[in-house]
């Protein structure tokens, strides 16, 4: 059979603009590329700005990933400045981190990757009674599992389809013949996609009381802006603290008694796809999700920025090869960004790295006048530059945390993983895969729900001893900076590695640069020819199933694994911050 060129554009369900282009043959997928189709000015926007304002431009690269750039850009300032911030800032931030992350997970889960493996329609045909027995077969104690809910869900979806308006769930590929779960399991995931649509609602207001609203929560560099008093209403108190401490607890059950049985159970049914969708077998990470480090780790935990809670446990580390036997040290010099593919120009030439502190954004146009028919044979065919670590391509997110935390033996990992790959009949090494992806990230949302926990104990202790300081003022003031200085943060977010790199001369930003965990995942080829990891994870063994074309559901299923958030590797403003195009699709 010839070889077929299939375009995904735009690959939906995801945070931003994706293109992949695949070459097919004879229901497999020969070749891929992923192709960023936005422009991300905001490094040039920034310059020349106050550092202590940067946060809320960069902020704004995403509506999602929101709290984790401020977060990333107030650290890295202060990292430049030598501001230490009160150990209560830590923890508050720890806290609206941890909160947005595991947020993220349950709406990746069930509102942008579930569709993937559960079909909606068949679950108008599911049985209410059977359903429940169903939920409880898997382990799920979710306090929403009732026969009543279930009648209602199913009559919902009865209605729905039968007044020919989908809604949200239109377009998708219900007669896709790949489809395996039972009626009764698909009721029951899409009854809790809509209890999710509740529970992330609730929870992520954890930021609003520590950053005053959300999205886009207000930061202070040198601390945090809100201010606590346990005696006044307009600051944070034991009321406030108290809702907090309920809505984690709310967290906890839906993540421990909803979420992770879900997962598991998709995952049994589904289980081929753990040989499916395997990438790099490289991870990167600095620590468990929300570790948080301003300059060098190996300096900065000396200085106290690790959260602790388990993440003094884990250190950062590099995984080479799949050998999980061997941890290598992270050195952030060892960080590099290629344009080789890239429609960006480098001054010392498109074939060389540069490191973040050193980066270029320049851009260069070369790609063909949209709407594109074919960009794969092109050099350059993507907004997104190409990370590497010591000239390697890496994961980075759940899947390397995971990684990392079970090599070193953190037992919470341990357990967790030990008990999963034993249900389900796989190995570790199997984790790196299109379903290892998306088991990872359930397990650490186990995870980083504890340690919200743990936070929440630990700033409630402060608080109780009559420590309420959030605000270091030593280096607010300009006049007590270097006349030039530079520093970077290295941030464990939901989706990966997050750095911020930032150059300060005469108290304005000379320099800046961000590499985010999209960009480390979905950028393109490099100078060696090496594709990124979207790329080698559709493509790698020539044996990924796409049996049509025309209903690319399998190679969905991959990308939708690492959950994408285009708008965080690329961003649609010009140097002014215009909108440069507006895209309405259906």
């Amino acid at each position: 059979m010839a070889t077929q060129k299939v375009v995904i554009d735009p690959l939906t369900r995801i945070e931003g603009h994706l293109r992949i282009e695949l070459e097919e043959e004879n229901g497999k997928i020969k070749k891929a590329w992923s192709e960023s189709t936005q422009f991300r000015g905001l490094e040039k926007i920034v310059e020349n700005r106050d550092p202590r304002d940067v946060w809320a431009f960069v902020q704004r690269i995403c509506g999602v990933c929101t709290s984790v750039h401020a977060i990333a850009s107030v650290t890295a300032v202060e990292n430049a400045i030598g501001s230490k911030i009160p150990d209560n800032a830590r923890l508050i931030r720890g806290l609206v981190m941890g909160s947005q992350e595991v947020q993220d997970h349950v709406i990746h889960f069930y509102h942008l990757h579930a569709l993937d493996f559960v079909n909606v329609p068949n679950a108008a045909k599911a049985d209410p009674e059977k359903t429940l027995e169903f939920a409880h077969s898997i382990g799920s104690k979710w306090r929403g599992n009732n026969l009543k809910r279930f009648t209602e869900v199913r009559q919902t979806i009865q209605q729905v389809l039968e007044s020919g308006q989908l809604s949200v769930f239109t377009g998708g590929y219900w007669d896709h013949p790949d489809y395996r779960l039972p009626p009764e399991a698909d009721l029951m995931c899409v009854a809790h996609y809509l209890d999710a649509l509740e529970f992330q609602r609730s929870m992520i207001r954890i930021c609003t009381v520590f950053g005053g609203k959300n999205p886009h929560p207000n930061f202070l560099v040198g601390g945090m802006a809100c201010s606590i008093d346990p005696d006044s209403s307009e600051s944070i108190n034991q009321v406030q603290m108290d809702q907090v401490r309920t809505w984690i607890e709310e967290t906890i059950e839906f993540v421990n008694d909803c979420y992770y049985p879900d997962v598991l159970a998709v995952a049994g049914a589904y289980k081929d796809y753990f040989d499916i969708g395997a990438t790099h077998p490289n991870y990167l990470a600095v620590g468990l999700a929300g570790s948080m480090f301003g300059g060098d780790p190996s300096e900065a935990r000396i200085s106290g920025y690790g959260r602790g809670h388990g993440h003094d446990e884990v250190k950062p580390g590099v995984i080479m090869d799949g050998n999980l036997g061997q941890i290598l040290p992270f050195n952030p010099k060892k960080i590099e960004e290629f344009v080789t593919s890239a429609w960006y120009e480098y001054s010392v030439g498109d074939d060389k790295g540069l490191t973040p502190d050193k980066g270029e954004t320049i851009v260069k146009y070369t790609g063909p006048k949209p709407p594109f028919k074919w960009l794969g044979d092109n050099d350059k065919y993507t907004w997104s530059k190409a990370p590497r670590y010591d000239g390697k391509p890496m994961q980075v997110g759940p899947i390397a945390r995971i990684m990392l935390s079970y090599a070193q033996g953190y037992e919470p990992t341990v357990k967790l993983v030990n008990a999963a790959t034993e249900k389900l009949g796989i190995t570790v090494t199997q984790l790196n895969s299109t379903m290892g992806r998306t088991l990872a990230r359930a397990a650490e949302a186990v995870l980083s729900a504890s340690h919200l926990m743990d936070d929440y104990l630990a700033l409630q202790e402060n608080i109780k001893n009559g420590n309420i300081d959030v605000f270091d003022p030593s280096r607010w003031e300009p006049k007590s900076w270097p006349e030039e200085c530079s520093g970077f943060s290295l941030i464990e977010v939901a989706r990966g590695n997050l750095s911020h790199w930032v150059t300060i001369k005469n108290g304005k930003v000379r320099n800046y640069q961000a590499v985010v965990p999209t960009t480390w995942l979905a950028g393109g080829r490099d100078a060696n020819g090496v594709p990124g990891p979207y790329e080698e994870s559709l493509m790698a063994t020539g044996e990924h199933p796409l049996v049509n074309p025309k209903e690319p559901l399998e190679a969905l299923r991959t990308v939708h694994s690492y959950d994408p958030c285009m708008s965080c590797g690329v961003h649609v403003l010009d140097v002014d911050g215009n909108e440069v195009t507006k895209v309405v699709t259906s």
